[in-house]
């Protein structure tokens, strides 16, 4: 019954002329109306365009707008991580330490008496000479402490600390000779040039090597110069006892170093 009528309808369709109906011209119209009537069969499967199917095919292959914000943001991720990176050849930070604690005493002849009866406990800086003591840490003890007087005449002293590891336990000596040999009637100072005895300022080559005390001349002729420092870690703490700056004087040193808990 249903195809009867579909055949009758073609049939009316067919017989009706495009200038019947007014306005509609035959560029409006398809050639075989036949085709749009057939979609109407909801017994038959709808078969889409192909253009539309081209359409789909685009959207799906076209990125999406979120993909180059993401790739983006990856670059940048990726040049703040190599930002971050210190440069190759950068001197390390050192880890911080405290201040050292010092104090005077008036007490010059007591400790002179006391240290001439210790072995090793009086010395002689050469002029233009610095008499390094190296002490390295004990986990026995947690702090260093020293003492020093001299005879007549002012010397220089700082303190410094080597972070390297410690290979040994022995406290030792070390001299390094100036290679100035002027003779001076009087104590000369170098005029004042980077390490300046004066003026505090030491030079430090060795890049593990941490400065607690810069190096100042200091009155131990007149008063007993004592200090202490808590351990910052394990290493190797470095007093210098400096006489560069001396270019006619010997000078008669009378140190103490120890270990306190």
């Amino acid at each position: 019954m249903e195809k009867l009528e579909t055949t009758e309808l073609q049939s009316r369709l067919s017989s009706l002329s495009v200038s019947s109906f007014p306005g509609i011209t035959s560029k409006n119209c398809e050639a075989n109306p036949s085709n749009r009537l057939q979609s109407t069969d909801l017994s038959r499967t709808v078969i889409q365009p192909d253009t539309q199917t081209k359409m789909d095919d685009n959207s799906e292959s076209a990125p999406s707008a979120e993909e180059p914000s993401a790739s983006l943001g990856k670059a940048e991720a990726g040049d703040s991580q190599e930002s971050s990176t210190s440069p190759p050849g950068e001197k390390k930070a050192l880890p911080p330490m405290k201040p050292a604690s010092t104090w005077t005493s008036v007490a010059l002849k007591e400790l002179k008496t006391k240290l001439c009866q210790e072995k090793d406990s009086v010395v002689t800086v050469y002029r233009g000479d610095i008499m390094t003591v190296h002490v390295p840490t004990v986990p026995e003890a947690k702090h260093v402490c020293w003492e020093f007087a001299t005879d007549g005449y002012d010397i220089g002293f700082g303190v410094y600390f080597d972070w390297s590891p410690v290979t040994s336990r022995a406290i030792t000596v070390h001299i390094s000779e100036s290679s100035d040999d002027e003779d001076e009637e009087d104590d000369l100072e170098v005029p004042g040039v980077p390490g300046d005895v004066e003026k505090g300022s030491k030079s430090v080559a060795n890049s593990n090597l941490g400065e607690i005390l810069p190096v100042y001349r200091q009155d131990s002729h007149l008063a007993v110069q004592s200090g202490s420092h808590e351990f910052p870690g394990e290493g190797t703490y470095q007093l210098k006892f400096d006489n560069s700056y001396s270019l006619w004087r010997n000078k008669t040193l009378y140190y103490r170093v120890y270990y306190s808990a």
